[in-house]
């Protein structure tokens, strides 16, 4: 099975730049703990032009598997943390495909694919975390989105295409959905700029720490397209949080877990 190793030197500039983008200013120096998730702004395996398909995603069928489909997006994740990531100290990111399987479903065939990723840092094991992708065909129909539960004290997050595109280059996503408007309503039907589903997680995270206290494992699944037009809801219930659009349909769940 195919293995991908990457060391990063976790530069504290770049976090403090995820923090100004999560609407933040904070100063990072080298040995601070860096919140839940931060660690996606690093380990990049960037690809040249040429060995990137239509939708900005670095073509299929070299670590991450051809499974037939032409549409790739995140559907969701889990993750166990073990310690802090460490500003300024260099860290190793070792991945394996654990999943590659296709399937139907209600809505037509479609693909899964799970990456394992462990982080390790000053020979420590940082966090473990499963990274579910789902591939579709191009005429894949969506599904309708479910309801979500009443909210609890929401916070409101809006996301400016500014803050789209400052995310998508931090976590090197070309994926055009984010920040090309007419391939993104033109092409893939949506209907505007769609919000990165890791983006909405980080902020959910954020939510439950701040909540419930230090994060020992979180879980988020993806199940509707938020639009950059569009005033969202973080909601939590105990340890249930999730994402709500401006319609009331259910654009995120999670589930969280306290030390």
């Amino acid at each position: 099975m195919t293995t991908r190793r990457l060391t990063c030197a976790i530069d504290p500039a770049r976090a403090a730049a995820l923090y100004a983008t999560l609407g933040q200013e904070r100063d990072v120096n080298p040995g601070d703990a860096l919140p839940p998730f931060f660690h996606h702004i690093y380990f990049w395996k960037p690809k040249p032009p040429g060995a990137l398909g239509p939708d900005g995603h670095p073509a299929l069928g070299g670590f991450l598997p051809d499974m037939g489909f032409p549409r790739r997006m995140w559907a969701g994740g889990r993750l166990t943390f073990h310690q802090p990531l460490l500003a300024g100290r260099p860290a190793t990111l070792t991945s394996r495909i654990s999943v590659a399987d296709r399937k139907d479903s209600r809505a037509g065939p479609l693909a899964l694919v799970t990456m394992a990723h462990d982080l390790e840092q000053d020979g420590d094991p940082v966090l473990r975390e499963e990274q579910d992708l789902v591939y579709l065909p191009a005429d894949f129909a969506r599904p309708a989105p479910r309801p979500a539960p009443e909210p609890c004290a929401p916070d409101r997050l809006r996301f400016s295409t500014t803050t789209l595109f400052r995310y998508s280059a931090l976590t090197f996503n070309g994926h055009r959905i984010h920040y090309d408007r007419d391939y993104a309503t033109g092409d893939e039907g949506y209907g505007g700029l769609v919000v990165h589903g890791p983006l909405l997680a980080q902020h959910l995270m954020l939510k439950a720490e701040r909540d419930l206290g230090t994060l020992r494992a979180f879980s988020f699944r993806a199940t509707a397209p938020l639009m950059d037009f569009e005033e969202a809801e973080a909601c939590r219930d105990g340890r249930t949080l999730w994402i709500a659009g401006p319609d009331g349909r259910l654009c995120m769940t999670a589930q969280a877990e306290t030390a």
